[in-house]
């Protein structure tokens, strides 16, 4: 049951349908003469028309008689009572559920056991509380809900305050609305049409694909806006086989937008739940700003459909996009009294539809198409003819099969200077013939009738909103709103009337505070985008989209993706029956270079010093695990046995006990061992050297008898590791047998042994001997000492080394100074040296600077050095591998997405550890990567270095259309002549003598900022600028002083939304426009469709002023003013800058 305040009332922008409950104030509603017996007239009042308007099935009245009121129980049920085929009762709190007004509910009357699972009845109902004496006095409230198994009663815990209710004096009147302790409950019900499936549906626990067939996409953030485009283009059936049409089998990365496009197509064609995003926003390189910053959508399209067409140059598939959405417009200027046209036609694949000044889609096409008078003064230079009085205006020779129209509902208020969102009301068709918009020699053969497929829709104003679109998938059938994730059934009025825009429609005037007479809240969600289809085309745009169509290689890869996920998954879910048995065997501490026995976290597939890793059921036994063990390392079972390994008190993993029981489970022998602290069961294994005439092995110590007894002898169980200081390596030998009472000098003849070395050293070596305590202590043994003495036990490692005696006076067990053992050194002389580089080592990987340096010349390369090198250590062991001066290399940190930090700089105490992790370590630097440093190779000393500027200065060739960046290094005392000389040098371009003259100018937002003359001190160049090179156009060089130029800036739909590099541009007097595009063309080195499809326009410096577009016929010397600008308005292709553009790659 819920409650139903009287403060949730209808808003007018129609925000009540995230409630379940709209509520009628009765104040000032009821008349005198209006008696509560009236059902008719009641109904009218309590039952006003609802907002979604739903078809009504059937009303029905029914009144409960409540007598003895102050006698009834907490909880009361009225009699059931049938309306829409269903059964009902009134629900009544005579003293309030919980609170101090009495609560009436309108509940469905089944018995709890027998309510169908899937039972829904969409109910408007009113309940009115009134005097049986005097029908006048009364209370009402209104509400609507979906009754479900689940929610299976609805209503008013408020409903009236007790202490009203029994007082005289209701109304006016000297009787109270409960007389006698009697009163009448009359409860109106609605029963009305629920034609999609979801009205007044919360959506919770809603399956779009068993309720409809189509799933949605899930929003990453702000991804509305793309879902909704995605969904528009997968339902164009020709678009979706295009695009897996088009060749990923050899490129089948998540890098490549097409493949990425064609998994998603895939996905929503198969999948059971809503499909994810996240790879191809991936492949179009966005990161979390773009994923949480709504984009254009009309730019998005453009630009997918651009790349996706690209993608498909030179296959079969060539003019699948522009035969599906590309049209042809023609601009044409046409002579009135002479017959002399000119024109021209360009393709299109969307078109912007004014909303403003318009009253429906027609008008906007007429709007469109319509004729420009140039008579008077703006009379058309018609060549030979002269001027001549002409119509201008747009016409088009054809349309495509897929119509996008794009509506203008986001504009700019010039006057105000501030982008707005437009809500007029604007009103589109189902269908509509363009052929009334094709110019007279179009092909007309074929009927132009277009049917409305696709209406995209944003809610909310020009900062804030969200995006969902309602689609047509089939040419005769429903409509359905793509919601992100969910998709439900749509009507057509919710299509096409409920995104008109306009004034909200109030659906009961008489509700509070809803009527505002002179300035009607306007409705916030209205349509943007539409999608018309060329009927005739139908049938070859929507033809079903089968098994065939689709990619093998793309169906074998999502199918095996899908297998491996389920794998996991299973695995995930029976986790719980397994346990992990790492296992190190012989092998594996033979293959170990570090500390310890094994590489304990490194993955075994990669590292053969890591354990092998074994999944065991916990209800094994421990001979089931021996036995697989033992097939795994290809040995009899009755020859292995193994040891629990614990972790000691220093931190150390080593061998404590051999299992001697082997019926108990892996479960009880992981929980019976006291100190594993891992997730797994640790074991070493050991293979027995004899056995008996049984066959059954022969240990040297805890060595189980018949009876069961265990004998353990005085023997300890040692491991070996050899310290190579030739190949400064260290290893693992293996493990020995020996009695605690021996010496430690007696291990040397049977390391001698192992090692194959003979009976006898030379004369001038020795071998010495270290006990591995720790990582960082590693104790010298004296010779003489017994291993008792030593307090060696099971488990321990002993290190040794052959050393020269003119190389170390030190006697078995002698240690070196603190000083010696820490040196930095190439090479380590003892073990102890060799195990303190061993905790300090980095793997640190060194990269050419992207930006400095030529990685091409300076591949990236792996060293690994100890962290307590200095900085010109550092330096001289990567410029020995550069085989450069050490000198003349400077480091940079690198970013956690992969970017260059500032220069790490050289100081006295400065070191690799430092360096990587600096001091105080914390959340400043935390984006920064900790095992790898980028390089940059320098044409001079560092000391040099400090005496001179470095200015990043961007150089242009093939007009503005290729941009390099080079960081010039020139001394704080040049000028912008040294600038260029080093950019030259740099850049390794002709010099000036050769390629042409050289100048320098600063940019700033995107626009032209000012020339610097070559005698310029390159100090007082502004940081907050941007540097640009470039050669000087020959026909500037051969301009006169007197010469005028205007500069020039690209920007999107609104000049505040600058992009791409500002240029100056020479001006000629006289020049109509359509010679200076000429010039403009070679100037920037814009050309074929990039040129074509950008509209020229003077800007004016004043922020409130229109651009001025320009046509061909303009003079730009009469037009513009001295500081006026001229703007380029076309999309931007750089990747996301301040005017909030879009870019995508892959």
């Amino acid at each position: 049951m819920v409650d139903a305040p009287e403060e949730h009332l209808v808003e007018p922008n129609g925000s009540e349908n995230d409630s379940n409950v709209a509520i009628i104030n009765p104040d000032a509603m009821e008349s005198d003469t209006l008696l509560a017996t009236d059902h008719e007239a009641m109904k009218e009042l309590v039952l006003p028309p609802l907002a979604d308007e739903p078809p009504i099935l059937e009303d029905h009245v029914h009144t409960w008689t409540v007598k003895e009121w102050h006698n009834l129980s907490k909880r009361e049920h009225g009699p059931i009572f049938q309306a829409g085929g269903y059964p009902w009762r009134i629900l009544l709190f005579p003293f309030g559920n919980n609170c101090d007004q009495a609560s009436i509910y309108l509940e469905h009357g089944f018995d709890p056991d027998q309510v169908p699972d899937s039972w829904s009845c969409c109910v408007q109902f009113a309940l009115v509380l009134w005097n049986p004496k005097d029908p006048s006095l009364y209370f009402h409230h209104t509400a609507h809900h979906r009754f479900t198994k689940e929610e299976s009663d609805w209503g008013f815990t408020r409903f009236l305050e007790l202490r009203k209710m029994f007082n005289a004096g209701w109304d006016n009147s000297e009787r109270p609305i409960v007389e006698d302790d009697t009163a009448n409950i009359t409860a109106y019900v609605r029963i009305v049409e629920d034609e999609t499936g979801v009205l007044w549906h919360s959506l919770n626990n809603y399956d779009s694909k068993k309720e409809t067939g189509y799933v949605g996409l899930k929003n990453q953030g702000a991804t509305c806006y793309l879902n909704s485009l995605l969904q528009s283009l997968y339902f164009t059936n020709a678009f979706r086989v295009a695009i897996y049409q088009i060749p990923t089998e050899h490129d089948d990365r998540m890098v490549n937008s097409a493949y990425a496009l064609q998994r998603l197509f895939y996905q929503l064609q198969t999948s059971n739940q809503s499909v994810g995003t996240n790879e191809l926003t991936k492949s179009f390189g966005w990161d979390s700003r773009q994923i949480f910053e709504q984009q254009d959508v009309q730019e998005f399209s453009r630009k997918l459909m651009e790349q996706m067409e690209n993608k498909m140059k030179g296959t079969p598939q060539e003019k699948a996009l522009p035969d599906i959405f590309s049209g042809k417009v023609k601009t044409y200027v046409s002579c009135i009294n002479v017959d002399y046209e000119s024109s021209r036609i360009e393709d299109f694949w969307d078109l912007q539809m004014n909303v403003s000044g318009n009253k429906n889609l027609l008008e906007s096409f007429q709007d469109y198409v319509k004729l420009e008078r140039m008579d008077g003064e703006n009379r058309y230079s018609a060549g030979k003819h002269g001027l001549q009085d002409a119509n201008k205006g747009v016409i088009f020779t054809s349309f495509p099969d897929v119509l996008h129209l794009q509506l203008k509902r986001f504009g700019y208020d010039y006057e105000r200077d501030v982008p707005t969102k437009v809500n007029d009301r604007y009103e589109f068709p189902e269908e509509f013939d363009a052929g009334a918009y094709l110019s007279q020699d179009a092909d007309k053969s074929e009927s132009w009738e277009y049917q409305l497929h696709g209406v995209l829709v944003h809610t909310g104003d020009l900062n804030t909103g969200h995006y969902y679109a309602f689609l047509k998938p089939e040419k005769d059938g429903w409509w359905y709103k793509y919601d992100d994730d969910k998709v439900t059934k749509a009507r057509k009025r919710d299509v096409l009337e409920e995104n008109f825009g306009g004034p909200a429609k109030i659906p009961d005037p008489r509700i509070r505070g809803l009527v505002q007479k002179k300035t009607p809240l306007m409705r916030a969600h209205n349509a943007y985008m539409l999608v018309y289809m060329r009927k005739s085309r139908l049938d070859k745009i929507l033809k079903p989209v089968t098994d065939d169509d689709i990619p093998t290689h793309l169906v074998t890869r999502i199918a095996e993706e899908v297998a491996q996920r389920e794998a996991r998954k299973k695995e995930r879910e029976e986790q719980h029956l397994y346990l992990g048995v790492k296992v190190i065997t012989e092998a594996t501490f033979q293959q170990h270079g570090g500390t310890d026995l094994a590489a304990f976290d490194a993955p075994p597939e990669q590292d053969p010093a890591a354990p092998r890793y074994h999944r065991v059921l916990r209800t094994a036994t421990m001979k089931e695990v021996i036995a697989m063990i033992a097939k795994d390392i290809g040995q009899d079972p009755k020859r292995i046995r193994v040891w629990i390994m614990v972790n000691r008190q220093n931190k150390t993993i080593r061998p404590d006990t051999p299992v001697m029981d082997l019926q108990p489970t892996v479960e009880d022998t992981y929980t019976r061992a006291a100190a594993h602290r891992d997730q797994a069961l640790r074991l070493w294994v050991e293979v027995a050297e004899e056995v008996d005439a049984n066959g059954e092995a022969i240990w040297p110590t805890y060595q189980g008898q018949a009876n069961g007894v265990v004998l353990k002898s005085d023997l300890i169980l040692l491991f070996l590791k050899w310290f190579d200081v030739e190949s400064q390596s260290l290893r693992g030998v293996g493990h020995l047998y020996i009695s605690k009472e021996k010496k430690v000098e007696d291990l040397v003849p049977i390391i001698m042994k192992r090692m194959s070395w003979g009976d006898k050293l030379p004369s001038d070596e020795k071998i010495q001997l270290w006990e591995e305590i720790k990582p960082n202590m590693i104790e010298g043994l004296k010779a003489k000492m017994t291993l008792k003495t030593a307090e060696l036990q099971d488990g321990d490692i002993i290190c040794f080394q052959r050393m020269h005696e003119r190389k170390s006076r030190l006697g078995l067990g002698e240690s070196k100074s603190a000083e010696e053992a820490n040196k930095n050194s190439d090479r380590y002389e003892d073990a102890r040296e060799y195990y303190d580089f061993l905790i300090h080592k980095r793997l640190v990987s060194f990269r050419a600077h992207p930006g400095k340096c030529d990685a091409t010349t300076y591949p990236e390369f792996d060293l690994e050095l100890n962290s307590k090198i200095s900085y010109d250590k550092l330096a001289e062991k990567v410029g020995e591998r550069l085989q450069v001066e050490p000198t003349h290399l400077r480091f940079y940190t690198i970013s956690a997405s992969g970017m260059p930090r500032a220069p790490v700089k050289r100081t006295v105490n400065q070191s690799l550890q430092t360096i990587l992790n600096p001091a105080g370590y914390g959340q400043i630097n935390m984006n920064q990567r900790t095992n790898a440093l980028f390089f940059e190779v320098l044409d001079m000393s560092l000391a040099e270095l400090d005496t001179k500027k470095s200015i990043k200065v961007i150089l242009l060739s093939e007009g503005i259309t290729k941009e390099e960046q080079f960081d010039i290094l020139v001394a704080k005392n040049g000028q912008v002549e040294d600038l260029i000389a080093g950019l030259i040098k740099k850049a390794k371009i002709p010099s000036e003598q050769e390629g042409g003259r050289l100048r320098i100018y600063e940019t700033n937002s995107h626009k032209f900022f000012r020339e610097l003359a070559r005698d310029y001190p390159v100090i007082s160049i502004n940081d907050y600028t941007t540097v640009v090179a470039e050669r000087i156009p020959e026909e500037e060089l051969e301009a006169t002083e007197s010469a005028q130029y205007i500069s020039a800036f690209h920007f999107q739909g609104e000049p505040n939304r600058a992009h791409g590099m500002p240029f100056r541009f020479l001006i000629h007097e006289n020049e109509k426009f359509a010679d200076t595009k000429k010039r403009l063309e070679k100037r920037t080195g814009l050309k074929g469709k990039s040129f074509e499809k950008i509209k020229f326009a003077v800007v004016r410096k004043q922020q409130y002023q229109k651009p001025q577009y320009l046509t061909d016929e303009d003079i730009l010397w009469k037009v513009a003013n001295e500081d006026d600008y001229l703007g380029l308005d076309h999309v931007s292709r750089a990747r996301g800058n301040g005017g909030g553009d879009m870019f995508l790659k892959g």
